[in-house]
């Protein structure tokens, strides 16, 4: 079995559920530290969290708080990618985008999976 250096973490959830979308961040976190080529993509109600503001107060029951971990993402340039016609069907427009975010189609998503590990959440 091959191992790659690269790591995808997908994450369709949002608000809806702080533990979920807060460990999948901390996930990406951990997976950048330890020196993997991390990249988060946000799909279904997952993209609310790429909208300024929302991430927040958000954090989880282990105390995980979503918008430290996204700040340390953002801060190591870590690619916070966008389902577009998620984005597009909840009225977000790539304005309404955190610092690093941008929109991604689905063949990005794809690609992205062929040649990452993927932890989806």
């Amino acid at each position: 079995m091959a191992f790659t250096d690269k790591v995808l973490v997908a994450l369709s959830c949002g608000t809806d559920n702080p533990n979920r979308s807060t460990r999948a961040l901390h996930l990406a976190t951990v997976a950048h530290k330890e020196g993997k080529d991390t990249t988060v993509f946000l799909l279904d109600e997952g993209v609310y969290l790429a909208r300024q503001g929302i991430a927040d107060h958000l954090r989880a029951a282990t105390g995980d708080i979503a918008d430290d971990l996204l700040t340390y993402l953002q801060g190591f340039d870590v690619p916070i990618l966008v389902c577009t016609p998620c984005a597009q069907a909840r009225q977000i427009v790539e304005a309404d985008l955190i610092e690093g975010a941008r929109m991604a189609p689905a063949t990005e998503l794809i690609r992205l999976s062929c040649e990452s590990a993927v932890i989806s959440l």
